[in-house]
């Protein structure tokens, strides 16, 4: 794989987990397509070690060894086939710069800290590369570790972005300490997200929508948890507002995440779990969202499609 003239990698420095995917062009159905070769995922848990606004040393070391792994899988790349972006936890950090110096010289690469608008737009560009309906208004939600990236599109036409500063990573910290849920913890997370999200509401009733989409890792892992527990109405795929209300009874059923006995719920998803359930509540009620699709293409797609296509590095 190393030093392969047709692979591109996207680095994402997201502020829940560090991910990299590897992939390249193919012809599918008379479309270039990004097929996927590899993906790599770190827990580095970025927002766990911001404290006063800054990365402390324990998580400044656990950011640097996994970009160290990331290195070793890009040596031989071109610096034209790689993009690495830093997202909201950095973009939050007092020292940041002292992590990119150390982050950059393991990675290999540069790595661009780029602002909440530029995220939804990735985003979207790697949901639309793979949904091409030029009919379909989509509404897409991003929750991630310290921010929700809003967008409505249609097509690979962007309509509206919004980044607002809710996330699974900060509001777990806030809300719900070492893992521990009440319904007291869960309604003041879900208020406050309602609160940020509502400051976008009146924008995206504007435009409309036919579809809502969850494109994080906290909407795939929503809608698997879901599914395995048969927790949404008539066996539905998706992510519905009755199955969050289920999951939420049962969240508060165990009152600790490391008590929880659900299918389908990985280990390293514990700790994220009652925030993004939160964050998403909240989604559904001031959207009016009845039933959510979730996909895997999302930011690093955004940024292999610009790799692809020969889109230019912002800094």
């Amino acid at each position: 794989m190393k030093g392969d003239a047709s692979l591109f990698a996207a680095v994402d420095l997201g502020s829940n987990a560090f991910r990299m995917m590897i992939g390249q062009r193919v012809l599918r159905d008379k479309r270039l397509v990004i097929e996927k070769i590899k993906t790599l995922r770190e827990p580095v848990r970025l927002t766990e070690g911001l404290q006063d606004n800054a990365l402390d040393s324990r998580v400044l070391e656990r950011g640097w060894r996994a970009l160290g792994r990331f290195g070793k899988r890009l040596r031989g790349f071109e610096e034209a086939r790689v993009r690495a972006v830093a997202t909201s936890a950095v973009r939050q950090a007092r020292n940041a710069s002292t992590f990119l110096v150390g982050a950059e010289a393991r990675l290999g690469f540069p790595i661009d800290v780029i602002s909440g608008q530029e995220e939804a737009t990735l985003v979207y560009a790697g949901i639309a590369h793979t949904m091409p309906c030029e009919s379909t208004t989509r509404l897409v939600v991003d929750i991630g570790g310290g921010s929700t990236e809003l967008i409505i599109g249609r097509g690979s036409q962007l309509i509206f972005t919004e980044s607002v500063a809710v996330g699974s990573g900060t509001f777990g910290k806030r809300y719900f300490y070492d893992g521990r849920v009440d319904s007291r913890s869960l309604q003041m997370a879900e208020q406050a997200a309602c609160v940020q999200l509502a400051r976008a509401a009146r924008q995206v009733r504007q435009h409309g929508w036919h579809i809502a989409v969850g494109s994080s890792g906290t909407a795939r892992m929503l809608a698997k948890v879901l599914k395995a527990n048969e927790l949404n109405d008539c066996g539905r795929d998706g992510i519905t507002y009755t199955g969050l209300l289920r999951l939420s009874l049962q969240l508060l059923e165990a009152g600790q995440v490391k008590r929880l006995k659900l299918d389908g719920l990985q280990t390293h998803r514990l700790g994220t779990l009652p925030a993004g359930l939160a964050v998403m509540l909240a989604a559904f009620k001031v959207f009016g969202i009845e039933e959510m699709f979730p996909s895997e293409p999302g930011l690093r797609f955004g940024l292999l499609h610009g790799l692809m296509h020969g889109g230019a590095r912002h800094c």
